[in-house]
């Protein structure tokens, strides 16, 4: 064999086990390597960090929605706008008081376009049966509305009207089990969970003299800074769908009577 065919001969022989290695490689890393999930830290003021473990296994959209808003600033400043002892606390609303939308502008900061989005419910009644999570004890779950008290044909409308607003589970509840998003879970800081959620509340008082306590911190804390650990993944952008206009939909069924 000439010289110059044994030279040849050892280059495509060396081709062919870098391939062969770099596809090993690949495999490996698919299949024996386990990816990292992302890490979110949590600076609350006057109150210390919470961190919380995300499942993009278990609800990828969300998880790649609350990622990118994390990554874009959308949760500093904001707050804890609603505590109830023994069941959770809730944050994430740029109004502060549970009727905030989040926008395509927040989503892609470079935008101007100011239209309001929400994702689609990834849990089992929403025909998403990959989430698996329970509602215990540290769990963090999207937030969404309930338009059934309106209709109860509003399901559909319901399930899909989350945005950015979530909440932190501080005692097991199965009732959401299967009709809500969790998608995370608290893996330091309960304490700091457990202090927020007995906070003092306002006062509302009814028309014949009667004070009850509400929902509203009195000092609703402030979340200083949310980042997030994605170990190098790019989670993307979230499928987004364009939100139920309940306005509209009460105007048509006024003029339906």
């Amino acid at each position: 064999m000439k010289l110059w065919s044994k030279i040849l001969l050892v280059i495509v022989l060396i081709i062919l086990l870098v391939l062969i290695g770099f596809l090993a490689y690949g495999y490996y890393n698919k299949f024996i390597v386990k990816r990292e999930n992302p890490i979110v830290t949590m600076e609350i003021q006057d109150y210390g960090t919470v961190k919380m473990e995300l499942y993009p296994d278990m609800a990828p959209n969300t998880v790649a929605n609350f990622v990118k808003l994390i990554q874009n600033g959308y949760y500093d400043g904001l707050t804890f706008h609603r505590v109830v002892p023994g069941f959770m606390i809730q944050g994430g609303d740029k109004k502060g008081d549970g009727t905030g939308s989040v926008t395509k502008k927040d989503l892609y900061p470079d935008s101007d376009d100011e239209s309001e989005y929400t994702i689609p419910g990834e849990f089992i009644a929403n025909n998403y049966n990959k989430n698996t999570l329970r509602f215990e004890r540290g769990v963090l779950a999207m937030a969404r509305a309930d338009f059934t008290s309106m209709s109860p044909t509003l399901t559909t409308e319901s399930y899909n009207s989350g945005g950015a607003q979530f909440f932190i589970m501080v005692e097991e509840n199965t009732s959401l089990n299967g009709t809500y998003a969790p998608f995370g879970r608290v893996i330091e800081g309960m304490d700091i969970v457990d202090k927020i959620v007995n906070l003092e509340t306002e006062k509302e008082t009814s028309d014949d003299g009667t004070e009850t306590n509400t929902e509203k911190p009195v000092n609703p804390p402030v979340i200083t800074k949310m980042t997030v650990d994605t170990f190098g993944v790019d989670y993307g952008y979230p499928e987004t769908l364009e939100p139920f206009d309940y306005t509209s939909w009460i105007m048509q069924m006024y003029q339906q009577q």
